[in-house]
């Protein structure tokens, strides 16, 4: 008998936690990597939604050229004053620019004060700093088109991040009722409910659809602020957002049907059993035969 030991898929891969200490990663800068899909996961075996890293990508990683500053300076996340020095720029310029949707937030969080927090990758900066056709924006007068929309109040920083966060939900799919579940995680209940109208069907999709991002107890301010910058809001927005959950739910559909309850089945109803005639009693019959006797006699008096 051979001493080797069977070596299965899971002891091939790590969970979270173990893959980012082995990639030198804090947790927060390992969930951005995957997030980005940087780093490559597949789904744990044992169900649940979690995710594990395979031992193969792990590998890949740190054989890669520059390993592992090159790996963290790639998730590297700064907020508007790190990343106007990044660019280069004023504080209120960054703050322009973002609000036009020229740079775009990769992940947010809330202060204290529930005030939300945007920060940015700073390798994205620096592209943009170094792209051409962007010095205008960087030094220059801003172009009347975009006063006139920051004048109006625009600031499509929660619009941008929803667009990449949808990015990220579809790259965790692998179902096409995951992909339906990740279109609707953006919409508003009603537009879900005009769009997907058998109550089966919604109940099915609401098993796939992920929550917002954790930020305090559900039902709290910080949870409804949160949910409102998950939840899209812009007519244009809204609209390519229901046709893309449309033509989702119909590929799920050819895919594999919503389940539904089986028919009712009733018990078949047993007719009662005929019971037999009663016997009368052996005590009983001389009396019956005495009455009847009785009546005879009476009857020829």
């Amino acid at each position: 008998m051979s001493g080797d030991t069977l070596t299965t898929p899971q002891d091939l891969s790590r969970t979270p936690s173990r893959a980012a200490r082995e990639l030198g990663l804090k947790r927060s800068e390992f969930d951005l990597a995957v997030h980005l899909g940087r780093i490559r996961t597949v789904p744990d075996e044992g169900g649940g939604g979690r995710r594990h890293v395979p031992h193969a990508e792990i590998e890949r990683l740190r054989s890669a050229k520059g390993f592992p500053e090159a790996l963290r300076e790639s998730v590297r996340a700064v907020g508007t004053t790190e990343g106007a020095a990044v660019m280069e720029v004023t504080p209120a310029r960054f703050t322009r620019l973002a609000r036009l949707g020229l740079v775009i937030p990769v992940k947010f969080y809330l202060n204290r004060y529930r005030t939300v927090v945007w920060l940015y990758l700073a390798e994205e900066l620096e592209q943009f700093t170094r792209g051409g056709g962007n010095d205008q924006l960087l030094s220059g007068r801003t172009p009347e088109r975009m006063r006139d929309q920051l004048a109006a109040g625009v600031d499509l920083r929660p619009r941008t991040w929803r667009g990449r966060y949808l990015g990220f939900l579809l790259r965790q799919t692998s179902d096409p009722w995951e992909r339906v579940g990740a279109v609707a995680a953006l919409l508003d209940p009603l537009q879900i409910a005009e769009i997907v109208q058998d109550p089966y069907e919604r109940a099915y999709l609401n098993r796939f659809r992920p929550g917002p991002p954790a930020h305090g107890a559900p039902g709290s301010p910080a949870a409804h602020l949160v949910e409102r910058i998950m939840t899209a809001d812009d007519p244009d927005e809204i609209s390519w957002l229901r046709a893309d959950l449309e033509q989702a739910l119909d590929q799920a559909r050819a895919h594999r049907p919503a389940p539904r309850p089986g028919p009712r089945t009733t018990p078949p109803t047993r007719s009662a059993p005929p019971l037999p005639a009663k016997e009368p009693k052996p005590s009983e019959e001389p009396q019956r035969r005495r009455g009847l006797l009785g009546r005879l006699r009476r009857r020829s008096s």
